[in-house]
């Protein structure tokens, strides 16, 4: 099994390629994760009708992206997805790591662009998952992605880290 991280948007700003490098380095001990970056969409201007075509437009290119997962269970970040905590994420990885000996399926993470997303990417989802009710940047939130990651691998194999 290995772990991708499915985005929208690349980063730019040093202090979060920085972390997001880091957590990759500490992942690469337990597993491999690949993050995969998608073009997003450029807003041509303000309207409705234009954030729904960004909308559109980058749910298409996540789908497209899932459809070269063909054993991939799909975990999509989503605020009105269920909220659980470090404990019962490293449970559902290690769950999905242990079929993987099985099916060699892949765990996708799919982060959505900053307008969010079609309710056509919600529906390839196996699982909606929410850190929070609050808005966080899309950054940020890859940041705290892989942190959690690494935490799960930290409780899967009993090493200090995780209190």
């Amino acid at each position: 099994m290995k772990i991708n991280i499915i985005c929208i948007g690349s980063i730019k700003e040093k202090f979060y390629t920085d972390a997001i490098n880091e957590y990759l380095k500490r992942l690469s001990k337990f597993i491999k994760v690949n993050v995969i970056e998608l073009k997003e969409e450029k807003l041509r201007e303000e309207s409705k009708a234009e954030e729904e075509r960004v909308k559109t437009a980058e749910s298409e290119k996540l789908i497209n992206a899932l459809s070269k997962y063909k054993n991939a269970y799909n975990i999509l970040l989503d605020v009105k997805g269920k909220q659980i905590d470090s404990i019962e994420l490293s449970d559902l990885i290690r769950e999905k790591k242990d079929s993987a000996l099985e099916n060699t399926e892949d765990l996708n993470f799919i982060i959505g662009g900053s307008l969010g997303y079609q309710d056509s990417l919600r529906d390839k989802a196996d699982y909606k998952l929410s850190f929070s009710k609050m808005t966080y940047p899309h950054q940020l939130m890859r940041v705290i992605l892989l942190e959690q990651i690494y935490r799960s691998f930290k409780i899967i194999n009993n090493e200090a880290y995780h209190k």
